[in-house]
């Protein structure tokens, strides 16, 4: 079970990696098999699914996208509590946006799945 200090503390960790633009710290939240969903793979890597699975693939992706916003900065608005997930609610580079992050036994995230106010 996520309690409400370890989901701000996770949430706090991973947004300052993406304000940092820290790639492996940003990485270093997930397992090695992590599968990632979001309206915006299906353009930046015409992926129809809009599904990426493992670190490597979903590396590229991230990378791409912090080389398109140099300027990437999130503003954490409020953490929400699941059992075994977290859902980050923040503004960022497509304005409003939330993420669900689904946890394994090692507190590793192993889905997650990003929504924006397109």
């Amino acid at each position: 079970m996520i309690d409400s200090q370890s989901a701000n503390e996770f949430a706090d960790h991973w947004i300052k990696a993406w304000n940092a633009h820290d790639l492996e710290e940003i990485l270093s939240h997930y397992t090695d098999d992590f599968e990632m969903t979001s309206p915006v793979i299906v353009g930046t890597m015409n992926e129809p699914s809009g599904k990426l699975k493992g670190k490597e693939s979903i590396c590229v992706y991230w990378s791409k996208a912090l080389a398109n916003y140099p300027e990437l900065h999130f503003y954490k608005r409020h953490v929400l509590v699941g059992a075994s997930s977290v859902t980050i609610i923040y503004d960022g580079v497509k304005g409003l946006s939330a993420e669900v992050f689904h946890f394994n036994d090692q507190t590793k995230v192993y889905a997650a799945y990003a929504h924006y106010d397109l």
